[in-house]
């Protein structure tokens, strides 16, 4: 008993690769995860239940289980589902390929808000779209002189610059979504009382500056991609010195 107990759980994607022994059933991990994900799309994660999702699918609530052990492993396969989606450009040089990788984690964390309260595994969840992600975008940075830790510390610092940036961006529109807002001046309006006494201490002059000049305050696509560009930029100075 202690020893099965102390054995490593087989993978959720070894257990889906395996031959079935019986004829294909209906209910199949892609329906299962096509359904979730329509669910977090329109109630966020505290609607995934696999109560509801037996309900959504119209099968007994213990059948999706022949699948999925648990919410964990539904997060999984919702996340794999989602990521088929992001493309990524073949044999290009690497900042095509990062830049894309950039641009389509961008549009997925938009279009599927849940992303961002994901746990920290699922996460990081290993998932066959992920990973195929990943090696493509590890390829592209493949050089005689390049180490393989370097590779993975480009690939690690465009992903940490889209996530950091996406924080912000969708505690924004969250914000907005709450107080049924739909333009800047609305959450500048709501802001002003505290903006307005730090600016009036003088400490911060830089700021005012912007604020004062500011022409794009409310384009979050062009902030994005032109924060992105310098991050590219950086990775590419570097990488010519070390060459």
């Amino acid at each position: 008993m202690a020893a099965d107990k102390d054995r490593p759980r087989e993978p959720l994607w070894q257990r889906l690769e395996r031959p079935a022994a019986a004829p294909r059933q209906t209910l199949t991990a892609e329906r299962i995860a096509a359904v979730a994900v329509a669910v977090a799309d329109a109630e966020g994660l505290d609607a995934i239940t696999m109560r509801r999702l037996a309900t959504e699918l119209g099968v007994a609530p213990m059948a999706a289980y022949r699948h999925v052990s648990g919410k964990d492993e539904l997060l999984e396969l919702m996340v794999n589902h989602i990521y088929a989606d992001l493309r990524l450009p073949e044999d290009a040089e690497w900042r095509e390929t990062m830049r894309a990788l950039a641009l389509g984690t961008r549009k997925l964390m938009l279009e599927h808000l849940w992303l961002a309260q994901l746990s920290p595994r699922a996460l990081l969840a290993l998932t066959p779209n992920r990973m195929a992600i990943a090696e493509r975008s590890l390829a592209s940075l493949q050089d005689p002189g390049l180490h393989a830790d370097t590779m993975m510390a480009v690939f690690r610092a465009v992903d940490a610059y889209v996530h950091g940036a996406m924080n912000y961006e969708l505690a924004l529109k969250s914000l907005m979504h709450e107080n049924d807002w739909t333009e800047g001046d609305q959450i500048r309006a709501d802001l002003a009382p505290q903006m307005m006494w730090h600016m009036r201490t003088g400490r911060y002059p830089t700021f005012q500056r912007y604020l004062d000049t500011a022409t794009r305050k409310d384009s979050l696509e062009w902030q994005f991609e032109t924060g992105l560009d310098y991050v590219l930029d950086g990775i590419a100075a570097h990488l010519a010195s070390i060459r």
